[in-house]
């Protein structure tokens, strides 16, 4: 235990409030230690569930929680709106944006990730990604302000571009995003112009790699793709981007215009893992995550645990990997070691408990794998849907969802359509 707390309540900092960082401050909730919870903005946002607000399928309140009301009733708790731009180790301290120093006994930072455009970050003004609520704010303005234009434009040749939708990147994310775009421009935009039919509109999903959702069971992959296409999406495979503007894209050398474009490629750590290695040589891996120890700690600071989407982490000898319930668990793990450090005890390695994978690709249309049990079609989409509603924080959220998706279901609407700024003019 380190000597810091031997008389004083210990001090634990969560950076991020994210699934990982939600579900350790959740397990210390009655524990005799100080929790501060430091987070960017002021809400849990349920990450599954973005791109259905990018899509006009749920305003944001159906999947964001004030952080300050999810933690409320923990009086050994407080939240603070902040951004956490450096961590001293030896010092034992976060450094906010406004140069605030928080002292911890234990840290556990759980940041997230951000985008990654391959050394390209220009790319992204043109393919905005998705994780964050500004993100599904931008991408919904833009999808749906690409069909005003359309309705504007008396050319069809120069209307065209405005009604080619590209998704770069076949991950769960992508595949989401293209299957429900599909649903847009068929379903619930019909018959809302009078210059062109929504139905024209092109959805393509572009994926470098030989098959969609490469980290799902090959056969599901191949089920994916064809329910994909069933909806009126285009898969390209083995399709490599080489550029990205304001009017579309190159791939293997072939131009596509296409005005909305929509990033779901790559993924970035937080800069707090370059920060820990500056800071004590923490090693990193290609991608900027700590290779953290089976304790989930950072190598050589034990008081320190790194998990999430920064966590580079082994399970059972194999990586485990940056969805959701795995956050959840290593957050849980993070603040069980805590708890065990403070009675005394050893830490406990990390094993991670896979219980399945999900993804969703239109209205009756899913890939799962539960329990070793693959499903498809519209029994995978209900065990999606009863999924998702039943992990959301918050029943008020899971009430609205519900009632939402039922809706959406037999009218094919989607009524979260609202954009506050108007057509740009250049």
């Amino acid at each position: 235990m380190p000597a810091s707390i031997a008389s004083a309540r210990p001090r634990v900092v969560i950076i991020g409030c994210g699934f990982g960082g939600l579900f350790a401050a959740r397990r210390l909730a009655h524990a005799p230690v100080d929790v501060t919870v430091v987070d960017r903005t002021n809400h849990h946002l349920f990450q599954p569930l973005l791109y259905q607000v990018a899509t006009a399928g749920l305003s944001a309140p159906s999947i964001a929680a004030p952080i300050r009301h999810v933690l409320a009733r923990q009086r050994n708790t407080t939240v603070l709106m902040a951004e956490a731009i450096d961590i001293d180790t030896r010092g034992r301290a976060v450094v906010l944006e406004d140069g605030q120093r928080l002292a911890y006994d234990f840290l556990i930072l759980a940041p997230g990730a951000t985008h990654s455009y391959f050394g390209h970050p220009e790319w992204a003004e043109h393919a905005p990604g998705l994780k964050t609520l500004a993100d599904a704010f931008e991408i919904r303005r833009r999808v749906l302000l690409a069909y005003e234009h359309a309705e504007r434009e008396p050319d069809p040749q120069a209307r065209a571009p405005w009604l080619t939708q590209i998704v770069i990147g076949a991950g769960a994310t992508g595949v989401e995003m293209a299957g429900t775009m599909a649903e847009i421009a068929r379903q619930t935009l019909r018959r809302e112009f009078r210059r062109f039919d929504s139905k024209s509109a092109r959805v393509i999903l572009l994926e470098g790699g030989p098959r969609v959702l490469p980290a799902y069971p090959s056969d599901l992959s191949t089920k994916a793709q064809r329910q994909l296409e069933r909806i009126g999406v285009t898969v390209r495979l083995n399709s490599r981007v080489t550029h990205v503007d304001a009017s579309g894209v190159v791939v293997d050398g072939e131009r596509i215009e296409a005005r909305t474009v929509v990033w779901a490629a790559g993924v970035q750590a937080s800069p707090l893992g370059a920060a820990l290695a500056r800071s004590n040589d923490v090693p990193l891996d290609r991608a900027g995550r700590v290779i953290v120890t089976p304790e989930l700690t950072a190598p050589g600071l034990p008081e320190v645990y790194v998990i999430g989407d920064l966590a580079a982490a082994v399970s059972d000898g194999q990586p485990v990997p940056g969805v959701s319930p795995a956050a959840k668990q290593m957050g849980r793990h993070a603040a069980e070691n805590i708890l065990r450090a403070l009675r005394g005890e050893p830490p406990r390695p990390f094993r991670y408990r896979d219980y399945g994978t999900l993804a969703t690709i239109g209205r009756r249309a899913a890939v799962a794998q539960i329990f070793g049990v693959k499903l498809w079609g519209y029994p995978a989409w209900l065990t999606w849907l009863f999924a998702h509603v039943y992990f959301l924080i918050g029943f008020r959220n899971r009430l609205v969802v519900l009632v939402d998706w039922a809706w959406a279901y037999w009218t094919f609407q989607r009524f979260a359509r609202v954009v506050i700024e108007g057509i740009r003019r250049g």
